[in-house]
């Protein structure tokens, strides 16, 4: 039965993070495509080539590691001398090819989350409006009303209801500021005060919210509507933990890599489908952002070189991108080694 699970597992994560790395690599195809773009090569994995077949131009590879994939555009080292090649088009028709992935993953987790929305969520869809407070509860008692509209927690937008939650969770006093739209005004209610409590790893936190929110009537507008705000919400999540990684809220023995996942996505596949399509959007949008940051190796490091060549008006010089772009990717392949380091060790104990 062990090694059943452990080849489900393996699959099932192949299979997954397969499809978001083609979407991803798609888009930056299909928009080098659209401009004009010589793609030499659309791989999918990495290392030798498994499956290959040669198109007009362009070779479509499965390669042996499931681990990557990759487009290989004509002059993406600068030296092509042909008319289509990357290097020779303008500042903004590479930055348009640079984004088309990460905008293909946020698309796709918005279909995934709008499918969960429409098929899967009860009758209903939660608003962030306050609809009922619980008798005697604390922010009942501190400036929380039945009506209030939540719009902000400690200065941080709340999109949807798991926003405050969210964010009241981050919260380790129980007194916090929130921005609610009452009677079609905005204020922010200082102080307002929730019960709280201290787990086992010795931090306070809040408990029981005291309070709950409306529903939203299902209909095709708020479908849609409800699931780019969670889209929207979902890749903040990313910035706000790199920002809690640096602050120390967040302890790098807390970040997943490769196994923790793999285990995630296992257990959510036995769970059912819309925890499995829950997670996988979650996956696909955070595989969008974090590809985002002006990180050399990622998309947002070559987004960031771009930037800079449009306002030098000359591009930075290949070997000096090569070295930054190492560099990058090694201190990626550092943290890889670590959090995949912290998942066995929490296997191990049992975490």
């Amino acid at each position: 039965m062990i090694v059943i699970n452990i080849v489900f597992t393996i699959v099932i994560t192949v299979l997954v993070f397969g499809v978001l790395i083609f979407i991803h690599e798609l888009g930056h195809f299909l928009v080098a495509k659209a401009n004009g773009i010589k793609v030499n090569e659309f791989a999918i994995g990495m290392g030798p080539t498994l499956l290959k077949k040669q198109g007009k131009e362009t070779v479509y590879a499965l390669r042996a590691f499931p681990i990557g994939g990759f487009v290989s555009m004509e002059g993406e080292d600068g030296e092509s001398q042909d008319e289509r090649a990357f290097n020779h088009k303008p500042v903004w028709r590479r930055v348009l090819v640079t984004i088309a992935g990460v905008v293909m993953n946020l698309f796709l987790g918005l279909v995934l989350l709008s499918i969960i929305n429409a098929c899967f969520s009860g009758n209903a869809l939660a608003s962030t409006t306050v609809s009922v407070i619980e008798e005697g509860a604390m922010p009942g008692q501190t400036g929380l009303q039945v009506g209030d509209r939540i719009t902000s927690i400690n200065g941080t937008a709340v999109f949807v209801d798991y926003d405050i939650q969210f964010n009241l969770l981050r919260d380790n006093d129980g007194v916090v500021d929130i921005g609610v739209e009452r009677d079609g005004q905005k204020m922010t209610l200082n102080g307002v005060t929730f019960d709280t409590e201290v787990g086992e790893d010795g931090v306070r936190r809040i408990q029981g919210f005291g309070f709950k929110v409306k529903p939203i009537e299902k209909n095709v507008w708020t479908v849609v509507k409800h699931s780019a705000l969670q889209t929207l919400s979902v890749g903040r999540l990313v910035w706000l933990t790199l920002v809690d990684l640096v602050t120390g809220n967040v302890g790098m023995e807390q970040l997943s890599g490769p196994v923790g996942t793999a285990n995630v996505i296992s257990e959510a596949a036995h769970q059912g489908m819309e925890s499995f399509l829950m997670l996988v959007a979650f996956i696909s949008i955070n595989l969008g952002v974090f590809n985002l940051l002006p990180i050399p190796g990622l998309d947002g490091g070559r987004l960031l070189f771009l930037i800079i060549e449009g306002i030098r008006r000359k591009p930075i010089p290949i070997k000096y991108e090569g070295i930054v772009n190492f560099v990058g990717l090694a201190l990626m392949m550092l943290l890889l080694v670590a959090v995949t380091f912290n998942d066995i060790v929490r296997i191990i104990q049992g975490g």
